[in-house]
Formats: C-alpha cells, structure tokens, sequence
C-alpha cells in the first residue's frame, strides 16, 4: 500500500487549505486513514482519523470544530479540509493506513498504523 499527501501550501491566518491523500496498492479500500503532523522541533501529533467501514470520524481536540476529514471511495482518495487555520497548524502533515479494528481503538496512536507517506508541508503565515 502507498500513500501520498498533497495540497500543502502557505496560508493566512484564518484562510483554508484541504489536504489530500492518495491509496494505492492493495485493497486500498480496507484501511482506515488517518492524519498526523509535525511541526519544527516538535514531536508528530495524531490530527484525524477515518474508518473505512461506516465512515466514523475521530479528531483531536485542538481541530475539532475546524477540520474535517472524509474519504472517497470511487478513487480511493482521503480529504482534509482545514478551516480558520492558525500559525500554530504549521507543520508538515502525512498520512497513514491502518487496519480499520486497531484505528477504531487507538485512532491516536501512531502504531495503529502499518503504512505511511510522504508529507506535504502547510505554512501558516501573514
């Protein structure tokens, strides 16, 4: 399985990115999905996740309210939508599959995953 995120980008405060992440591979429809960043000097940070079964969605608290993540299955592509993005968003944001059982416990933890991909950085800035 691979994965590649894209649509990164710089942003004003306030503004509006979405995020994609493309599944390939085997049985790309099985896994979940989710979305982890990392900001200079910071450790990686779980963002959201989406199952791959009913289509259940977990956030951390600090998006909630702001970002949304969805899926399209036809063409086996994941979406961020990022609203009211602040400097503090700024960071290098990737994407996971994981097995949907393990995502659906431990949405946040990074060792749900089995495969990742490349990041694509979102800058935050006036």
């Amino acid at each position: 399985v691979q994965l590649q995120a894209s649509g990164g980008g710089l942003v004003q405060p306030g503004g509006s990115l979405t995020l994609f992440c493309t599944i390939s591979g085997r049985t790309p429809g099985f896994y979940a999905i989710g979305w982890f960043r990392q900001a200079p000097g910071k450790e990686r940070e779980w963002v959201s996740s989406i199952s791959s079964s009913d289509g259940s969605t977990y956030y951390s608290d600090s998006v909630k309210g702001r970002f949304t993540i969805s899926r399209d299955p036809k063409n086996y592509t994941a979406h961020l939508q990022m609203n009211n993005l602040q400097p503090e968003d700024t960071a290098v944001y990737s994407c996971a599959a994981g097995d949907p059982m393990g995502v659906v416990i431990y949405p946040s933890y990074s060792q749900a995953y089995e495969y990742w991909g490349q990041g694509t950085l979102v800058t935050v800035s006036s």
